[in-house]
């Protein structure tokens, strides 16, 4: 199977996949931060294509940005003026172009959790 990067978002403070949140993909290469992407998830908590298909996958370091402060304003459960969380940086490194690399986020408004899944 060909490498690709995905990612899936739940939201733990409701047990549910946390739908509409955007999440933006950076390159970073030594000082520079270059932007590739924003997205949104799906109802699934899931994007609708894969962040990186085969062909874009390159060897590197990579950020995930999510924006879990505007999610959970719009959700209605931050229970202050601002969100403790505003946005969720994931750093991670692509070493084998040709595997997927998984990136799940579960998260509330205090908290967040990440992991290589599969």
């Amino acid at each position: 199977m060909a490498g690709r990067l995905t990612t899936h978002v739940l939201d733990t403070a409701q047990g549910r996949p946390a739908a509409k949140l955007v999440i933006s993909l950076w390159r970073l290469e030594g000082s520079d931060r270059r932007h590739l992407k924003t997205v949104k998830t799906n109802e699934d908590g899931r994007t609708g294509e894969p962040l990186l298909a085969a062909e874009e996958m390159q060897s590197g370091t990579y950020e995930l940005l999510f924006a879990i402060g505007t999610y959970f304003i719009e959700q209605g459960l931050t229970g202050a003026p601002a969100p403790f969380l505003d946005e969720v940086p994931v750093r991670f490194r692509i070493a084998d172009v040709n595997a997927h690399y998984h990136v799940p986020l579960l998260t509330s408004p205090w908290a967040y959790s990440t992991y290589r899944g599969s």
